[in-house]
């Protein structure tokens, strides 16, 4: 590995250490519940309005990234997928699956349509202004930053990989990172069912 790979790969472990510190210093409420989730309303991959109460009476999975990711996003969409299959035949109709762009500069709803169609045909995809993908992002404290394609190449985008899982009413309950293995996302879910 080069020196400049291994000092790239060392600055995103530092920014990776500081989003889970940050999150796990920052977030939590006077109640002692965690403070990482919110209201929003995003658009979906048929140009309808999805919000965050419109998710409300079945546990959800969360997942913010770009279509344009090369390795992470579609791991952890599969990991969620996978997470679904091993729930059984009747899962699909009983969990949200939701991948959020941090990319709403390219990711139009028809992209995610064809782009989440590739993870299971209950995926919902989102997409909105860049004001309102950034104000979900905070709220569920979720790093994110445009970074410039090398030679002229498209940008990509670095981004913060947690899958987050909500309760039937919304509410925050845990996360899993792209390496979680789709058993334990499973259980987990099982728990809310």
């Amino acid at each position: 590995m080069s020196r400049t790979m291994k000092a790239l790969l060392g600055v995103w472990i530092a920014v990776l250490v500081a989003v889970v510190g940050w999150i796990a210093w920052d977030a939590v409420r006077g109640d002692g519940k965690p403070a990482i989730g919110g209201p929003f309303a995003l658009t979906d991959q048929n140009g309808a309005t999805v919000t965050s109460d419109s998710l409300k009476g079945k546990p959800t999975l969360i997942y913010f990234g770009f279509t344009f990711c090369p390795d992470v996003c579609p791991t952890a969409l599969l990991q969620m997928a996978n997470a679904l299959d091993k729930l059984g035949p009747g899962a699909p109709a009983k969990v949200n699956l939701v991948f959020i762009t941090i990319d709403p500069e390219r990711d139009t709803p028809k992209l995610l349509k064809g782009y989440v169609e590739n993870f299971g045909p209950t995926f919902i995809g989102l997409t909105g202004t860049p004001q309102q993908i950034a104000d979900v992002a905070r709220a569920y404290r979720v790093y994110f930053q445009k970074v410039p394609g090398k030679d002229g190449g498209p940008y990509l985008m670095d981004h913060s990989s947690i899958v987050y899982l909500l309760d039937r009413n919304g509410r925050f309950v845990g996360h899993f990172t792209h390496e979680t293995k789709p058993e334990a996302i499973a259980a987990a879910l099982g728990r809310l069912l």
